[in-house]
């Protein structure tokens, strides 16, 4: 296996310095009040989601491929371990929390670094964008709707779609309007800086802003809450604790919590990938996470996932390399040594705001917008992610998204595109697609029909119906253009041979044709060889209308063959190549060119 390190690092250009260390500084502000509500989710004091905002992200960045991608405290790992937490019966902030949350984290990087051994992170290439697109708006309406009662003056919500609204209906009656106005303000403030002057940090003044106001006005006396005192300090190294009577049980949620983290952070990591033409391997992806994860587990920590909201302000501001991720975790250092009397005076609502303004951004439903007008399949893919990750929760809406892709897949596989081919005058060398265009006609007294698609038991049917249904009084061969297909199931096969049987029993000769060398084989394997031997099987189109006696100049339906002159043959092949390049929408354009060129 090959290991990268520092591989973002690599060649630096020395002009993306001032965006990276801005970046990295904006990261670590934001990620103070981000990563001490998580950890607070979790089960832990929160001063320890400080703590696994230093080491941690060192390490990952360090291993990571990814150039711009956050890691630290989230929402989702947070959630299932405070979740996990309640099942075990162990209290909050606990010194059984402290034992319990460090072996849950030790696990979870133990199962990643399994999933790295196995090269599991080639999974992510089977989920599409859509998937992704609902997937990555899903967690962000998710934490959004995590973060807005904290706007109201009350505490985070945890849960999916159902708890998060039961809970911003209890916090509504309770709303401290001056916290409800400043949280507001901030967030219109951050939106209109974003839309207006994107490049100026509005996070970090907004966030000295609200310190200064508490310093003056003393906004706290207002019922404004203020994030929670933190002793000053480095993490202290520590072995995590697994001689615990609860350890399977720990185990099988240390799991769970893992394949969040992998598909959770493979899937944002691949969006943005995706969005700034830069690729991840996606295995070494899992072994970053991994270790940063054992960082944490030997600080004490709770899980560690890539973080959405934190890598869009850091794209936002410019951040280009993994030497921002390492900015924002040294930056950390002097905040716990001596900057955590500052963190007392910064306002929840203001950091709030700063949390959702920069999930608002990480949304993607202009993806979704984009789907309704050219695939509704896909945008109900999306939209099922989407309502699967905030109703269901994380797992549940990637389960959701795999099998929809799926079965989308299949649907699409069992209605293929297929037509039927004629001549168009004066083009005996070529045939073409009957539907484009209404001057092209029909071989009398012949099929041909195209199937483009894998022949396989979902579709076999519409191949079988749509020859059955062409068939009249006089036709003599059906000869199928396949070019695109190029396997054949063993049900496919097996209607294949009833309809060549009950076309033989009818006199109608039939042929496959134009397909590759590859298939014959197939159809050997598969019982079919005697096709071959009896002619059913032939190179080319015209190969088969030789084979029942139909030369060139070829009888076409409805109009007497004629060879046009060289304009006008020249005039047909531009409306040809138009037919082909622009489908149904070129219809009316063709009908003037066709008059144009008096054809």
């Amino acid at each position: 296996m090959n290991i990268f390190f520092a591989k973002t690092l690599r060649n630096y250009k020395i002009k993306n310095l001032p965006y990276d260390i801005l970046a990295g500084i904006i990261v670590a502000a934001v990620s103070i009040p981000i990563s001490m509500g998580y950890a607070q989710i979790a089960g832990l004091p929160a001063v320890y989601g400080l703590y696994g905002s230093v080491f941690p992200i060192l390490i990952f960045s360090l291993f990571s491929t990814s150039p711009q991608f956050i890691f630290g405290v989230d929402a989702a790992p947070a959630a299932l371990v405070g979740a996990g937490l309640i099942s075990m019966g162990i209290e909050f902030y606990s010194k059984e929390a402290l034992i319990i949350v460090p072996a849950i984290t030790f696990f979870t990087a133990s199962w990643l670094l399994i999933f790295y051994a196995f090269k599991a992170g080639k999974l992510v290439n089977y989920i599409s964008i859509p998937v992704m697109g609902g997937f990555i708006s899903g967690i962000c309406c998710t934490i959004i709707l995590m973060q807005i009662p904290k706007v109201l003056g009350g505490t985070a919500g945890t849960g999916e779609l159902f708890e998060l609204i039961g809970h911003l209906v209890k916090c509504i009656p309770e709303t401290n309007v001056p916290s409800l106005i400043l949280g507001t303000i901030t967030l219109c403030i951050l939106l209109i800086s974003k839309r207006f002057i994107p490049k100026f940090p509005m996070a970090v003044f907004v966030m000295i802003a609200g310190a200064v106001s508490t310093c003056i006005f003393h906004i706290d006396r207002y019922g404004i809450t203020l994030l929670s005192h933190v002793e000053p300090g480095l993490p202290t190294f520590c072995i995590p604790h697994l001689e615990v009577s609860s350890l399977t049980e720990i185990a099988g949620l240390s799991l769970s919590v893992a394949i969040v983290i992998m598909s959770e952070t493979l899937l944002a990591s691949n969006n943005f990938a995706l969005k700034n033409n830069y690729k991840l391997d996606d295995n070494q992806e899992l072994l970053a996470y991994s270790l940063g994860n054992f960082a944490a587990a030997f600080t004490g920590c709770c899980p560690i996932n890539g973080s959405v909201s934190r890598t869009s302000m850091a794209e936002q501001y410019g951040g280009k390399t993994g030497l921002m991720s390492i900015v924002a975790g040294l930056s950390m250092i002097p905040v716990l040594l001596f900057g955590t009397d500052f963190i007392r005076h910064l306002p929840v609502p203001v950091l709030t705001a700063i949390v959702i303004s920069a999930l608002i951004g990480a949304t993607e439903f202009d993806i979704a917008k984009k789907l309704w007008k050219i695939s509704r399949n896909e945008f109900y893919i999306f939209l099922g992610v989407f309502f699967g990750v905030l109703i269901l929760g994380t797992i549940s809406g990637v389960l959701i998204g795999l099998v929809l892709s799926f079965t989308s897949v299949v649907l699409r596989a069992a209605d293929p595109p297929r037509c039927f081919l004629g001549i168009l005058p004066g083009h005996d060398e070529e045939f073409f697609n009957m539907s484009l265009f209404k001057h092209t006609y029909p071989i009398q007294k012949v099929i041909i029909y195209r199937f483009n698609s894998n022949l396989f038991f979902a579709n076999i049917s519409c191949f079988q119906n749509d020859i059955e249904n062409s068939i009249e009084n006089d036709t003599i061969a059906i000869i199928i253009d396949a070019a695109g297909i190029n396997s054949i199931d063993i049900t496919a096969a097996e209607r294949l041979e009833i309809l060549y049987k009950s076309l033989k029993e009818r006199n109608i000769k039939f042929y496959l044709t134009e397909h590759i060398s590859g298939l014959n084989k197939q159809l050997r394997a598969l019982g079919l060889g005697y096709m071959i031997s009896e002619g059913a099987v032939k190179r080319t189109i015209p190969a088969a209308l030789a084979d029942i006696g139909i030369t060139k100049p070829y009888p076409i339906v409805g109009t007497h063959n004629s060879y046009h002159d060289f304009k006008r043959k020249r005039a047909e092949a531009s409306i040809h190549e138009y037919l082909w390049a622009f489908g149904d929408e070129a219809d009316a354009d063709t009908q003037q060119l066709i008059q144009k060129n008096g054809i």
